[in-house]
């Protein structure tokens, strides 16, 4: 057994607490180890210091006792809320994003066209209020319609996908109906054209 005098016991664990402090020292320094901001606690690498994006609320099915017919699409402008009219008093709900104000509307229209992956041609009135918009967008995955588009009359106006899902629940467009990528499509299988649409204020 290894016995140690005070004096050598003493510099034995100064040497110890060096020790520790260097290696808690380096550990700090390493960018492998910063703190996670998203809060998952795994290591982050350096600069990856991304902002929380919040998701639109996933589309459910739900009771439904508005007096519309089956097949009808209700947008409800307020709640930022898209509903698809099934049997049996029941609805799919989507979170759409909605006109700003100053660009919101309602009305009653019909699906007249239906687009994957549509072409963007922003219309004068848009491009009035925004010189910097081009002329044509083809489409595809950076393309502002995202993945689907459904034409609504005669109008300007679309229910569309959108390449800023973080808009989606938000009054941020021109009076189009946006909706996630995913939603869209979803709607885009269930619907036909002639779909009568229904958007309140």
């Amino acid at each position: 057994m290894l016995v140690l005098d005070p004096q050598s016991f003493a510099r034995a664990r100064l040497a110890v607490a060096i020790m520790v402090l260097s290696a808690s020292r380096a550990l700090a320094a390493s960018p492998a180890y910063e703190i996670d901001p998203l809060g998952s606690g795994s290591p982050a690498e350096a600069g990856d210091f991304r902002p929380q994006v919040s998701r639109p609320a996933p589309r459910q099915l739900l009771t439904y006792q508005e007096p519309y017919a089956p097949g009808t699409v209700v947008v409800s402008t307020s709640e930022r809320r898209l509903f698809l009219v099934l049997k049996d008093r029941t609805a799919v709900q989507y979170t759409v994003g909605v006109g700003r104000p100053g660009l919101a509307w309602s009305g009653v229209m019909r699906i007249t066209r239906q687009r994957a992956w549509p072409d963007w041609r922003p219309p004068v009135e848009m491009r009035q209020r925004r010189p910097d918009l081009p002329r044509y967008m083809a489409g595809g995955p950076d393309n502002p319609l995202g993945a689907r588009a459904l034409y609504l009359g005669s109008s300007l106006y679309r229910i569309h996908g959108s390449n800023e899902p973080e808009t989606v629940g938000q009054a941020v467009s021109s009076g189009c109906i946006r909706m996630t990528n995913e939603d869209v499509i979803d709607l885009y299988d269930r619907v036909r054209v002639g779909t009568k649409v229904v958007v309140l204020p």
